[in-house]
């Protein structure tokens, strides 16, 4: 049997064909890899990406590089939310980011890459 459990935007459309990147769902880590209410990083088909576990069942993941900075270090962020949307404030210089849209709360010219998630017995996956 199979569990599958989708989170997240779907993602932008961009020039990922042009630089070889594999489309697709991509099989990251086991949900319980994940440490509650903390980031992580990883690399995801040549893409660094930032993985958050807001819930048992609930994980999020975005870029890991700062639109503002260009710093991969979104996976240090700060988790809230704005009401009922869960949010990531950048470590360096806190701008705050909508974790299922990207949008920027602080800063509305910026916004991250958001990506769709899933679990699948036991495994987050997400599609770039």
């Amino acid at each position: 049997m199979t569990a599958t459990l989708e989170l997240g935007a779907p993602p932008a459309a961009t020039a990922e064909a042009a630089t070889g990147i594999t489309a697709g769902w991509q099989r990251v880590c086991l949900v319980d890899d994940l440490e509650p209410a903390w980031g992580e990083a990883a690399l995801v088909a040549g893409r660094q990406i930032a993985l958050f576990r807001t819930g048992a069942s609930e994980v999020f993941a975005v870029a890991q590089e700062d639109p503002a900075t260009g710093a991969h270090v979104m996976a240090r962020g700060i988790l809230g939310s704005r009401g009922a949307r869960p949010t990531i404030a950048s470590p360096l210089h806190k701008e705050v980011y909508d974790l299922e849209t990207g949008e920027c709360f602080s800063t509305p010219n910026l916004s991250i890459a958001a990506f769709r998630t899933r679990i699948v017995d036991g495994f987050v996956e997400i599609a770039l």
